[in-house]
């Protein structure tokens, strides 16, 4: 099983989002995703800047993949799209056999990216946001391209177990962080703070892990990231690595936050590398969790519900 970094979906300063990527050189994780994926006003770094990040990647022995936007809203959304999607298709020295010609494959996490890759032949990653709920769909998106697909985050256990994979397509688990429920065309955060959509001041950058939403009741509810809505808790599957294994899950996707992110990757490869049992980790995690964990969605449960206690009959912990 291998160990992904997802793509960085707050908005931090540019120094501090290249020192981050700086440190993970040196993680041990197999994949990394890149690029803005939630709202193209956030422009600190630009798709340049992403491409020089894949070709370091690479260049450290890690596959790198650029994640596209999830709302496309604009004319300019959409010629960054393009622009993306032409740089991978041009062909290099630096070939990988599950990428494009620059080594490197998009991320489609809206079906207008769908398009343009399978139009130029390329190889891609069926994002979560493209809802793939069904076979047919699965299938379509093979048919098109796709050589990894990450399930919708609310896919519990037993449909995953259930769905027929195509040939030769990976399955990709979001398997540690706060859950992207939702987007909209409206920004949360910029309505929190009474401004404009237009006019945000870019109020983003002072939530580096978002900002929580509490009920009426004082619980922690959900988390507004810009025009994203999240869980407030923290979605933690790695106690759950033999129902993993038994759904026939080859990628654990960990979402970067501004604090620990490191120690996170460390537990998760400690445990797949079996120096960790699935039994430790909840204790392990603990200190390093921005909030409370969560894993009902896994369980066909409410989201936000923690039950590691309950597991698939006949399945270590």
């Amino acid at each position: 099983m291998q160990l992904a970094l997802g793509p960085l979906l707050y908005y931090w300063s540019r120094e501090d989002t290249l020192a981050f990527y700086e440190a993970a050189l040196a993680w041990p994780v197999d994949i990394v995703y890149l690029g803005e994926t939630v709202c193209s006003r956030r422009h600190l770094l630009r798709l340049p800047d992403w491409i020089e990040l894949a070709g370091r990647f690479t260049a450290a022995g890690k596959q790198a993949v650029l994640a596209s936007q999830t709302l496309i809203e604009s004319e300019s959304d959409l010629k960054a799209l393009r622009k993306m999607v032409a740089w991978v298709s041009t062909p290099s020295q630096a070939l990988s056999p599950r990428g494009g010609g620059s080594g490197v494959l998009v991320e489609a996490n809206e079906w207008g990216a769908v398009r343009l890759l399978a139009e130029a032949k390329l190889p891609f990653v069926a994002g979560p946001t493209l809802n793939a709920y069904n076979p047919d769909t699965l299938a379509l998106l093979a048919e098109l391209g796709a050589v990894r697909w990450v399930p919708p985050v609310e896919m519990p256990r037993d449909m995953l177990a259930a769905m027929p994979i195509p040939e030769g397509m990976q399955t990709e688990l979001f398997a540690y962080g706060r859950l992207p429920l939702a987007f909209s065309a409206r920004c949360f955060t910029a309505r929190h703070y009474n401004l404009q959509k237009d006019d945000c001041q870019f109020r983003c950058i002072d939530h580096p892990d978002g900002l929580v939403l509490a009920s009426r009741e004082g619980e922690d509810f959900l988390c507004i990231n810009g025009i994203q809505t999240q869980s407030a808790k923290v979605m933690s599957l790695a106690h759950r690595l033999g129902e993993l294994n038994a759904a026939n899950v080859d990628v654990l996707r960990i979402s970067p936050q501004s604090r620990h992110t490191e120690k996170i990757v460390a537990l998760f490869r400690a445990l797949l590398d079996g120096s960790l049992t699935a039994a430790e980790t909840p204790a392990k995690l603990a200190p390093f969790l921005p909030a409370q964990p969560c894993d009902g969605y896994w369980l066909g449960q409410a989201g936000m519900a923690w039950q590691p206690e309950r597991h698939l009959e006949g399945i270590a912990p």
